[in-house]
């Protein structure tokens, strides 16, 4: 059988980091009491509102086809909403709307690199980041993000990493899986980096509205002086509880804009009118569910961290933000993978190897902070008497 060289570069890195989530789920189908902590789904449902206006849409007759670009009204809203929160000009002409954040996040790393290139990202990294890299031909360059600094990088490493073939810089803030945000003064330093070597920036904002109190968070779309080679990408997915909505976009120089436009013609000519509508509404009016989560998640990670922090073996970083926190599990003799499948035998609490996000989250695990309260403390309390048990 004759497959295309992309088949080959993406073998591998599907379905066993999920390895952990897929025991869980069989073993609920056993009848087993499962707390799955694994995937990052919003804990309340999408808003009625939300729901409403993509109905009352497709009533409307807002089911055709749809301009390449996204249709005008929501990018008009998104054009608007930005000028408000970045605090410079952006026009409709510096958007193109497509299903979700990881469609945006696939289009633009396709429309900047390809073989022969490299993209530098941090390590550790969202799941599906390696895949989207490789896609594209261009070769993953790992920047360590280390743990006594939150996780946030830090613009020396990415120097440290530059070599003649890069090409772009991925970032994430608020970052997953680790919670991190990064500062304004890190996206200064980076920002340096990037403009003394030519990157381009992709920056994933997607958790934007999930920032705890006490941390605030800062975009690198701000800055005018990197206003010609920042591209961000997001979507409705966490802020307004709708990750099965699909719906994104991707914002940055309107000359990368027009570039890009033939490549997202090309793998689905515009996003649903019906959902394009709901989605302008949506950014028009904010979201009635985010500050429930962030207050949610923020409390769920400070009950983990003192159940387990200092009293267990286990080692909890406070997130910043996001519906994740990171657990170092060194302590217990086993790497993360292993301590996730015996917790999971063990107590039927299942958490996602760390190593799923990176090489450098061997000794990690990434607990989910999106259950409801109940289950939550259940599996913390059983957390806590494993790692009493562990050997």
């Amino acid at each position: 059988m004759r497959l295309a060289p992309v088949t080959k570069r993406l073998a591998g890195l599907g379905g066993a980091k999920w390895a952990v989530h897929l025991r869980a789920a069989e073993m609920e189908a056993e009848g087993r009491d499962v707390i799955r902590l694994t995937i990052g789904e919003p804990d309340v449902p999408a808003p009625e509102a939300l729901v409403e206006a993509a109905a009352r849409a497709m009533r409307a007759g807002r089911t055709g086809y749809s301009s390449g670009r996204g249709e005008p009204g929501l990018r008009r809203a998104l054009a608007e909403h930005y000028t408000m929160r970045r605090g410079r000009p952006f026009g409709p002409d510096q958007v193109i709307c497509l299903p979700g954040t990881q469609t945006a996040l696939y289009a633009a790393m396709a429309s900047l690199a390809g073989p022969g290139d490299t993209v530098l990202v941090g390590d550790p990294m969202y799941a599906t980041y390696e895949g989207v890299i490789r896609a594209t031909g261009a070769g993953m360059v790992p920047v360590p993000l280390d743990p006594a600094r939150g996780f946030r990088m830090a613009a020396e490493d990415v120097a440290a990493r530059v070599d003649g073939r890069a090409r772009v810089l991925l970032l994430n803030t608020p970052h997953n899986p680790t919670g991190a945000v990064l500062r304004p003064e890190d996206i200064a330093a980076i920002g340096d980096v990037a403009r003394a070597h030519d990157l381009w920036i992709v920056v994933d904002e997607v958790y934007e509205d999930l920032v705890f109190e006490g941390a605030r968070f800062a975009s690198p779309l701000s800055r005018p002086d990197l206003a010609d080679r920042v591209i961000a990408v997001s979507s409705i997915s966490k802020s307004h509880a709708a990750p099965g909505m699909r719906s994104g976009w991707c914002i940055g120089p309107q000359p990368f804009i027009e570039a890009l436009l033939p490549l997202a013609e090309g793998m689905l000519f515009g996003n649903q009118p019906f959902l394009a509508d709901m989605t302008e509404e949506a950014i028009r009016e904010g979201s009635p569910v985010a500050a429930g989560m962030r207050a949610r998640f923020a409390a769920r990670a400070a009950r983990l961290a003192a159940a387990l922090h200092g009293a267990t073996a286990l080692r909890v970083i406070r997130p910043e933000a996001g519906m994740f926190a990171m657990v170092d599990v060194a302590a217990t003799g086993r790497d993360g993978e292993a301590y996730a499948l015996d917790l999971l035998e063990r107590t039927g609490v299942a958490v996602m190897p760390g190593t799923s996000f990176g090489e450098a989250l061997r000794n990690w695990v990434r607990v989910a902070l999106t259950v409801d309260d109940a289950r939550f403390d259940e599996a913390v309390a059983r957390m806590s008497a494993h790692a009493g048990k562990c050997a």
